[in-house]
């Protein structure tokens, strides 16, 4: 053979090697809004999961494959998210999907997903409708561990009405499902206190004057102002409400904690309270380990959203988890394991023992999450026996 046949020879070996080892990988697929002003949990998310899937494969992946996330950016729009679940599903090939930051994407998008009996686990979007979207087929394929709306627009409920003894309230929210939905849980959770919101108002992505609804949300004679957005419209909230005068506490869903609200409000972000599943405050050497291995991959102090990194992290570990039980990358099979994890599942926001059933596709339940407050450009513990308990609190019931 001559040199040159047994280069082409050569390299025909190599290619079709690397070609085997790429197709013997264990594929997930991940989407979520990679730049816009969801950006810093859809990148959080990734950026979490992709810790998880370097230690998992470190130690020889699972079931002696590796993990392989194929990213997709769905710029936070439906029609984006429903192409691309197509793509992962009928060109890559995922044999299970994680992601989906924006409850409207999910809810357009997730249906494919069910439809080829794949499972797909939310790991940031909250819409309380979610899980349940298919609850009434024979078989659910869409699971979650974030905290859903419902859980959290009781916990905000529970602070301004229980906890602070405020009576008059004013909700705003945005236009998108996700904000419209919230409104409605919040809307419920007032109900059931006997309290209904003084002011109502909805504003749409990327309004830059907030004056209308919050003179109105005043005039009313709000006492706080619940919010349910995103994060650089939360910032001409709070911006709005200091050009006005207006100092009335702020809270809302766990979106505040957004580091483009919090870079975008300044000072004004400052005390702001919302549900947490995660903190940046290392009070367990898991969560500790964790930001610590963030801040070297990605060089950052803060983590734009330790919520979503979080969660995106312990995702990877729940779906790596029932692979290695079911012993199979067989879609039935893998949601089987997941609604009956025999083991335990370390994570930074808990360690998951049977977080799952058939009736129940939700992780994370009301006595887990804590309130966060802003301060100072960082979130912390708004309260600290949350600090001091750390994990003890979050085990679910």
């Amino acid at each position: 053979m001559n040199l040159a046949r047994k280069l082409i020879f050569g390299s025909m070996v190599l290619v079709g090697a690397m070609t085997a080892f790429a197709a013997d990988n264990i594929k997930i697929g991940l989407q979520g809004p990679l730049t816009g002003g969801s950006s810093p949990m859809g990148v959080s998310m990734r950026d979490g999961a992709k810790l998880a899937v370097t230690e998992i494969n470190a130690k020889g992946g699972v079931l002696g494959r590796q993990i392989e996330l194929i990213e997709r950016d769905d710029e936070a729009k439906n029609e984006r998210g429903v192409q691309i679940a197509q793509e992962l599903i009928n060109k890559e090939k995922v044999v299970a999907a994680l992601g989906y930051i924006n409850s409207g994407v999910a809810l357009a998008s997730q249906r494919f997903y069910q439809e080829a009996k794949i499972p797909v686990m939310n790991n940031v979007a909250t819409a309380t409708l979610i899980a349940k979207q298919f609850a009434d087929q024979p078989e659910n394929y869409v699971f979650r561990n974030s905290a859903n709306d419902t859980i959290q627009s009781t916990m905000i409920v529970d602070e301004v009405i229980g906890r602070r003894k405020y009576t008059k309230v004013a909700i705003l929210a945005d236009s998108t499902n996700y904000g419209q939905l919230g409104r409605e849980d919040l809307e419920k959770a007032l109900a059931a206190k006997g309290i209904k919101a003084v002011a109502i108002e909805k504003y749409n992505i990327k309004d830059v004057d907030m004056t209308p609804q919050l003179l109105k949300a005043k005039e009313a004679g709000a006492q706080v102002v619940i919010t349910y957005g995103i994060g650089p419209e939360l910032a001409q909230i709070a911006n709005g409400m200091v050009k006005l005068g207006w100092k009335v506490p702020m809270m809302g869903s766990w979106t505040l904690s957004m580091g483009n609200f919090i870079d975008n409000a300044g000072k004004n972000a400052d005390g702001a309270l919302m549900p947490q599943t995660f903190i940046q405050e290392g009070n367990t050497p898991k969560r500790t380990s964790f930001i610590a291995a963030y801040q070297k991959a990605y060089k950052v102090d803060r983590i734009p959203s330790p919520v979503s990194a979080a969660q995106g992290y312990d995702s990877v570990y729940l779906l790596a988890a029932a692979i290695a039980q079911a012993k199979s990358t067989d879609g039935p099979k893998v949601r089987e394991a997941l609604e009956d994890l025999k083991a335990p599942v370390e994570g930074v926001v808990t360690t998951y023992n049977k977080p799952f059933s058939k009736a129940d596709h939700e992780a994370i339940t009301l006595n887990m999450p804590v309130i966060g407050k802003v301060q100072d450009g960082r979130v912390y513990y708004a309260y600290d026996d949350d600090k001091k308990r750390g994990a003890e609190i979050r085990t679910k019931k």
